[in-house]
């Protein structure tokens, strides 16, 4: 194997670098299918038999464990549910398990899950004290941005680490940014996403107001993509079908990015909140809200199908 391609310290990962990528869903299934078609070598796992399926058909070798996906590989990628898939991936048993055992020392791991900070951290120290390397790499971008491998990654670790992982995150990603040491990528995450979740509740509200107001959605729209009510969750992900074509709302809500995964990740969101002691009425809000909207109907439609919850609360509403 090529100097370029090992994991050792300085050194970045080439194309023949072997790939283990554990968790091929609706995020990790067309990230390991860029770097299959990036050139890179990869062999996944994941505990559903439809991801696995698919993750073949784009060229990822299916493996018939998660250690087995680990042996030999000199970067493991994970994309799971929650911090307790991650710890069960690194350390628990089983065929979704054993990845710090399996990995040859020295493996960099890219821990692309979007949990707490604090298991982030966890995470961190279990892989270093494992005698591997690790970043913690969580993403935005939606699934849309998975596929066209233009995805942000919000980066904790070593500086030297994250210059080694950085060929994989560049088919992957658009944007990649080293947000500070171990943890730091989450943190960005959860501060990112609590403005999201926010920002689109606000959007929804204002276009219900419109529609109340007699205003159609385009004239709303062309005001305020072009005005200080210009943000990401108007003008990228637009609740209303129309002024944007490629929005989930033209697409009956079906998920970019499902109201579950904005309620979990408001929910790590208040977490830090709480552990920190930020007063923070928008956000716990925004929690409350999206919590209600996910356990009401709306786990797997696209989060921006918040603005049906506020229209249907605003029905027969009128002023004193």
């Amino acid at each position: 194997m090529s100097e370029d391609s090992t994991t050792g310290a300085g050194a970045s990962v080439g194309t023949d670098a072997q790939v283990a990528f554990i968790g091929l869903g609706h995020m990790g299934g067309p990230m390991a299918a860029n770097l299959v078609k990036a050139g890179y070598s990869v062999t996944g796992f994941d505990v559903v038999p439809a991801a696995l399926e698919a993750a073949a058909a784009a060229g990822v070798v299916v493996a018939e464990s998660s250690a087995a996906a680990a042996d030999g590989a000199d970067v493991i990628i994970t994309m799971l549910p929650a911090g307790k898939h991650v710890f069960a991936a690194f350390e628990g048993e089983g065929p979704g398990g054993g990845l710090l055992a399996a990995a040859k020392p020295g493996a960099l791991f890219l821990e692309c899950s979007t949990i707490s900070v604090e298991d982030a951290r966890a995470a961190h120290w279990m892989v270093a004290n494992s005698g591997h390397r690790g970043l913690d790499a969580p993403v935005s971008g939606g699934v849309m941005g998975a596929e066209a491998g233009t995805l942000t990654f919000m980066v904790g670790g070593s500086e030297e680490d994250f210059a080694a992982g950085m060929p994989l995150f560049e088919v992957m990603g658009k944007r990649i940014v080293l947000c500070g040491g171990p943890g730091a990528g989450q943190a960005a995450k959860v501060c990112n996403n609590m403005i999201l979740g926010v920002s689109m509740i606000a959007v929804s509200e204002a276009f219900v107001l419109g529609e109340k107001l007699g205003l159609t959605h385009q004239a709303l729209y062309d005001v305020a993509a072009n005005a200080s009510g210009q943000c990401w969750a108007l003008t990228t992900n637009c609740p209303v079908p129309g002024p944007v074509a490629a929005s989930p709302a033209n697409r009956d809500y079906q998920p970019g990015f499902a109201g579950a995964l904005m309620a979990k990740d408001l929910g790590l969101a208040v977490e830090a909140l709480n552990a920190t002691g930020v007063d923070a009425v928008l956000g716990r809000s925004a929690e409350e809200i999206y919590r209600e909207f996910a356990l009401e109907g709306g786990a797997g439609t696209d989060f921006s199908g918040i603005i049906n919850t506020i229209r249907a609360a605003s029905d027969g509403a009128t002023s004193d």
